[in-house]
């Protein structure tokens, strides 16, 4: 089963309730694809950590054999290669390794090589296996982090995804193939107006879903009104309280203090697989 926790906008607490949510459930997989700003490794605090790298291929021309044809520069729609006078130059940072230069060239001039471009690392905190990805200073492509860090999916266990903010590419492909999403917004104009957005996108994949209302009290029940509206399903409210918030502070998940709560979050699970079954 795969649970991606998700949002519009950034700051709502989808870390917060993808860490509650596994170590309530135990024995799970939580996987951070916000690769950019991982953070769920700040809550679980790992000791022991393997780390690898994430090779992206890119091209490398052999000038002795370039005939300046200009196919390959022709063929990129990304700009990332330039065909001058004298040589071939390649933007690396702008590729998105599609191979399709390498298989242009008529001189076969064309190979690719492996370029780091993060790194994914791996620990176990009791019984919760977590990955999470973590994309080099400068590197502007998130998505192929998000696949390695997916590739450790385990079918046979319950795999909690912690996406990242937004609802742009990134997003997406931490959406793919999901089971279930919860999306986490807050009372407010800007948590509601990003919801709908995320909405949105959740519609047109087609993935069942319901939304966790984090700090409730703070705003009005616009929020509670679109999901009525909308009919999608509110799943948990977690009040604006300042125990919860003081534990968040000092990096503490809140079940493992507030031992009442982990129930609310196996209440939580079991909805979300009842609206599977009703979806299916």
């Amino acid at each position: 089963m795969i649970i991606t926790v998700a949002s519009g906008k950034g700051g709502t607490g989808k870390t917060t309730i993808a860490v509650n949510l596994a170590l309530s459930i135990g024995n799970a997989n939580i996987l951070d694809c916000d690769v950019e700003e991982p953070n769920v490794h700040t809550l679980l605090k790992p000791r022991k950590i393997a780390t690898e790298d994430v090779l992206l291929p890119t091209p490398v021309v052999d000038h002795g054999k370039c005939s300046l044809c200009g196919k390959c520069g022709e063929f990129c729609e990304f700009n990332a290669i330039f065909v001058g006078k004298k040589k071939v130059v390649v933007y690396p940072e702008i590729c998105h390794s599609c191979g399709g230069c390498r298989l242009v060239c008529p001189e076969k001039a064309i190979e690719e090589e492996g370029r780091t471009i993060g790194k994914i690392h791996q620990t176990h905190v009791k019984a919760i296996h977590l990955v999470y990805g973590e994309l080099k200073i400068g590197e502007p492509l998130a998505t192929p982090i998000i696949k390695a860090v997916k590739k450790q999916i385990e079918p046979k266990k319950i795999n909690i995804l912690d996406a990242p903010p937004g609802t742009a590419c990134p997003v997406i492909e931490t959406m793919e193939k999901s089971d279930f999403l919860m999306l986490v917004t807050e009372p407010t104009p800007f948590g509601l107006h990003d919801l709908a957005m995320a909405v949105d996108v959740v519609k047109q994949l087609g993935i069942p879903h319901g939304v966790v209302v984090n700090r409730a009290g703070i705003g009005d029940n616009a929020v509670q009104e679109y999901c009525k509206e909308m009919d999608i399903p509110i799943l948990l409210e977690i009040p604006f309280d300042r125990e919860i918030a003081e534990f968040y502070s000092r990096g503490v998940p809140f079940v493992e203090e507030m031992p009442e709560w982990k129930e609310q979050f196996l209440e939580l699970f079991e909805n979300a697989k009842e609206i599977m079954r009703n979806d299916s």
